[in-house]
């Protein structure tokens, strides 16, 4: 879980040291509850624009919702280990070896090559073509309207039910290759720009913000969906290989989606009956 909070990926990786295949499972299908380093600077950049008391207060709520990604991936899985993944619970004993003298080569060789390479083969595999599909989406616009607003258009309703837009939407779905996209690609749709471009001056982001209709029920609905949504394709590539099987790398995407879908929609509708939509 703590690797999770610096690379989902390199924490499915980590899972490795679970030694029941059952509870490794489950390990690894709840790691993306926890934000990832590419979703922290979105849950910061709101927090700032949007939440009122100053930093200190939105250090506190950065606290809140790392703490409730947590109690998350422990809800889950207790849901997982009594209903999907049954089994008897395995007791957890390590032996400590014999303490040796650190070769620095052999750290090396293994933190660059079984690590860091793979992670950066994987990610780099799937840039290129996510790049490209995001170019043909912002720049193709047949019939004079982008691919981007097509989407945006098509998902308006759904957003709305979330307490979102179409545009939000969009910017999640074409930013599965890295989270560190969605702000880019907020700004594209919403500037309707055929390049990403990032925040400059959190003062002319927060106003264009509030002019597409953000409010604070827009907000925090993008901050739990940001917290609970499926993990970038790295991770779920990562979820493949280290199970065997799509159908797990399928349920890594659809739980944390599911779970996130619910409590927009719990969060959204609470709002509009009290009025505070």
């Amino acid at each position: 879980m703590c690797m999770g909070l610096g690379c989902n990926a390199a924490g499915v990786v980590g899972c490795r040291i679970v030694d029941s295949p059952r509870e490794r499972l489950i390990a690894i299908l709840t790691n993306s509850l926890v934000p990832c380093n590419g979703r922290f600077p979105t849950l910061i950049t709101i927090l700032t624009l949007f939440c009122a008391g100053g930093g200190l207060v939105a250090g506190g709520a950065l606290a809140g919702l790392v703490v409730l990604g947590v109690a998350g991936t422990l809800v889950v899985s207790r849901l997982l280990s009594a209903t999907l993944l049954r089994g008897t619970p395995s007791a957890f004993a390590m032996e400590l070896p014999p303490y040796r003298r650190p070769r620095l080569g052999q750290v090396v060789v293994r933190s660059v090559l079984d690590r860091t390479c793979f992670v950066l083969g994987r990610a780099a595999a799937v840039a290129a073509p996510a790049g490209l599909l995001i170019w043909l989406c912002a720049n193709w616009a047949p019939g004079g309207i982008s691919l981007l607003a097509r989407c945006a258009a098509a998902l308006d309703g759904v957003g709305e039910l979330l307490g979102m837009d179409g545009v939000i939407l969009t910017a999640f779905l074409l930013s599965c290759p890295a989270n560190e996209l969605f702000l880019p690609l907020l700004l594209m749709g919403y500037l309707s720009t055929g390049v990403l471009a990032e925040p400059e001056d959190l003062t002319a982001l927060g106003q264009l913000l509030t002019d597409s209709g953000w409010t604070g029920l827009t907000a925090v609905c993008v901050l739990l969906f940001t917290l609970f949504h499926w993990p970038c394709t790295t991770t779920c590539l990562t979820v493949w290989r280290e199970t065997g099987k799509v159908r797990w790398a399928v349920a890594a995407a659809l739980i944390p989606t599911g779970l996130g879908g619910l409590l927009c929609l719990i969060v959204a509708s609470a709002a509009r009956l009290l009025g505070l939509g």
